[in-house]
């Protein structure tokens, strides 16, 4: 299995944009899943047009207390490292939900016998595994929904890049949400190729250095740099920054109304109209992809 992350830190860069086009034209020759890991906001599938299919839940480990056999020593809070339980004045357990991350500390931690917390389970999310078609040309589109409200994205994204692995026989391209959380890291770990998305702005400018930065402390050994709307302002801080962590600039993708045509139409650009400056660059970078996994 290869797999590529495509990334860049700041939000609305064009990582999904450059995802989806470029998952179309890796599967034209090779047998490809589209992982969506972006899973407060996912939109691959939007871009794609398809209904998402085959949900799943994804469940975490939610304490229940049994106030009959709890001796109200307190551990369960001590041990909880999120702060989910507090302690009445009678010292009775209370749960926090939404602060749980389901890391059963409190389970193991307590003492009694049979044990007063009892391991329930909540839904914090789904999987879906959507079945993409243009022509000839067919992946398969992982995605990862969290519920509202839930504020826990990395056991959603860990159960997203998990059913994405399972299905994977050759290429594995993973669209990360953005910015450079655990559940980011957890998406670019063991990355063949780090597709790194910036645009010449001071926020993609900054996002991008903690992308590179954070690339390099998980021992990256590929990280490209793709500078988006390549047009709208100098590019000099962009290769400044790529410069200082050695970060070749592989691509520039000029500004284009057409990519809004491509999201109105559900269809990649690269595919409505392939003989556009944007369609050739993304082309381009294909190739060079196709050329390293």
């Amino acid at each position: 299995m290869v797999k590529i992350a495509v990334t860049g830190g700041k939000g609305g860069t064009g990582k999904s944009t450059l995802a989806v086009n470029l998952a179309f034209l890796l599967a034209e020759q090779r047998d490809l899943v589209l992982a969506d890991l972006d899973v407060e906001a996912p939109n691959d599938h939007i871009l794609l047009s398809v209904e998402l299919e085959g949900r799943e839940e994804v469940r975490i480990m939610t304490p229940i207390f049994n106030l009959k056999t709890c001796i109200r020593c307190g551990v369960c809070a001590y041990a909880c490292p999120d702060s989910a339980i507090l302690l009445t004045k009678t010292k009775l357990p209370v749960l926090i939900p939404t602060m749980c991350s389901g890391c059963r500390a409190c389970y193991f931690a307590c003492p009694t016998r049979p044990k007063a917390v009892i391991e329930g389970y909540r839904v914090v999310g789904y999987t879906y595994e959507t079945k993409v078609t243009f022509g000839n040309v067919g992946f398969v589109l992982v995605t990862g929904v969290l519920i509202e409200g839930e504020e826990r994205t990395y056991p959603v994204t860990l159960a997203t890049l998990r059913r994405a692995q399972r299905k994977v026989r050759d290429v594995l391209i993973v669209d990360t949400s953005a910015g450079t959380s655990n559940s980011v890291a957890a998406s670019l770990e063991n990355s063949d190729l780090i597709l790194a998305v910036t645009e010449p702005t001071p926020l993609g400018i900054h996002d991008l250095e903690m992308i590179l930065r954070l690339s390099r402390e998980i021992g990256a050994d590929r990280v490209w740099v793709i500078i988006n709307r390549s047009t709208i302002a100098p590019n000099e801080p962009v290769i400044k920054i790529a410069e200082k962590y050695e970060a070749p600039i592989i691509a520039k993708v000029p500004y284009s109304k057409e990519i809004v045509e491509s999201y109105v139409r559900g269809k990649p650009l690269v595919l409505i109209n392939p003989a556009s400056t944007v369609s050739k660059s993304i082309r381009d970078l294909a190739r060079k992809v196709t050329e390293v996994i």
